[in-house]
């Protein structure tokens, strides 16, 4: 379509919308070196995103380091702001640059019917909520209903009669905690229902993480102001994944944390070296790359808008059995949720 129109000559009466909207998207490849500076986003998103990662994570389960409750409490709910920011602004709005109606791809062929990022978010996050569901009666039916969280429950030194939630941990006391117990049955309920919503959340971030990692090898002139804005961002995303993975109560030998920790950590910085691999002949704002990057971001969008609002804010302020009665301690989980989702949106003004 773009070949047969000539810019110079445009009669507004009669011209295809849909043209001018492709000749002013179109776009070859931006790639203008800075080769080193590049290469060194590699490392430094690896080493700083992963550390971000691992933060909750160990936290939570090296009790020698005696990391104060409220720091951890601040990367939590943090992270889970970011979550919620991040299915908004950083995957719903660029998917509609991407395929929505006002674009190339949105103006041509079958993509022009419907407005497609809404609906490919609504069918994941429905999606998401299918395979919730089905995981929860599953694990009802087979390990009984249980009204306390047990993966909330907590016993205290050398006196298991006495329990209180993790969201009440007396003043003084660390984020990783001298004994945390689960009756064996519980334990795996607990981990059951939790293990897959949490799997679903990493998938549709790797989703995001993938699409900016090539676009951070390729672009152009934004690659100066990206470039930093990536660094936080990757870094608070890997928050929120920490944050949440912190809350599942794997088993203390358990390998399987330290690898979903590395695998979000690892692959940003892969992308980026695939995006350099190919980064004279990758063009981002091809109608190709549009559709790939816009169903993978709506994608992402609904599964994060499920994960951020019902496994994060529902769950952790509106419906938990065990919520602190500390309203200072409340106070401050609400208000760094807030904080994360404030400075999440804030970024989405450059990335």
């Amino acid at each position: 379509m773009a070949s047969s129109f000539d810019p110079n000559n445009v009669n507004l009466d009669t011209v295809d919308p849909a043209e001018v909207v492709c000749y002013l998207s179109a776009s070859g490849n931006d790639y203008n070196g800075h080769l080193g500076a590049r290469i060194s986003s590699i490392f430094v998103i690896f080493a700083v995103s992963t550390a971000a990662t691992f933060f909750p994570v160990i936290a939570r389960r090296v009790p020698s380091l005696k990391i104060p409750l409220y720091v951890y409490l601040f990367a939590r709910y943090f992270g889970t702001g970011v979550i919620v920011a991040t299915a908004f602004i950083h995957l719903l709005d660029p998917a509609y640059a991407e395929i929505g109606p006002n674009t190339c791809v949105g103006m041509t062929g079958n993509w022009a019917v419907y407005s497609w990022p809404p609906a490919i978010a609504l069918t994941s996050t429905i999606v998401v909520f299918l395979m919730d569901f089905g995981a929860e009666l599953y694990v009802e039916s087979k390990y009984g209903v249980s009204r306390v969280d047990p993966a909330a429950t907590i016993v205290q030194g050398d006196h298991p009669s006495q329990t209180i939630s993790t969201g009440e941990i007396p003043s003084g006391k660390s984020a990783a905690w001298d004994v945390e117990t689960l009756d064996s049955t519980e334990a795996e309920r607990s981990f059951r229902q939790q293990i897959a919503a949490f799997l679903i959340l990493e998938f549709g971030v790797i989703f995001h993480s993938v699409i900016i990692g090539l676009n951070l090898g390729v672009v152009g002139s934004e690659f100066a102001t990206l470039y930093p804005v990536l660094v936080f961002h990757q870094s608070f995303e890997g928050l929120g994944i920490g944050a949440r993975m912190s809350a599942i109560p794997f088993k203390q030998k358990s390998w399987m944390p330290w690898m979903l920790c590395l695998a979000y950590g690892l692959t940003t910085p892969i992308s980026i070296a695939i995006g350099l691999g190919v980064r004279t002949t990758y063009n981002p704002n091809s109608n190709t790359a549009n559709i790939v990057s816009g169903v993978l971001d709506s994608t992402s969008a609904g599964i994060l808008l499920y994960t951020g609002l019902v496994e994060l804010l529902a769950r952790d302020f509106l419906f938990s059995p065990q919520r602190t009665n500390d309203k200072k301690q409340l106070t401050f989980m609400i208000v760094c949720t807030l904080l994360g989702t404030g400075i999440m949106a804030l970024l989405g003004k450059w990335a």
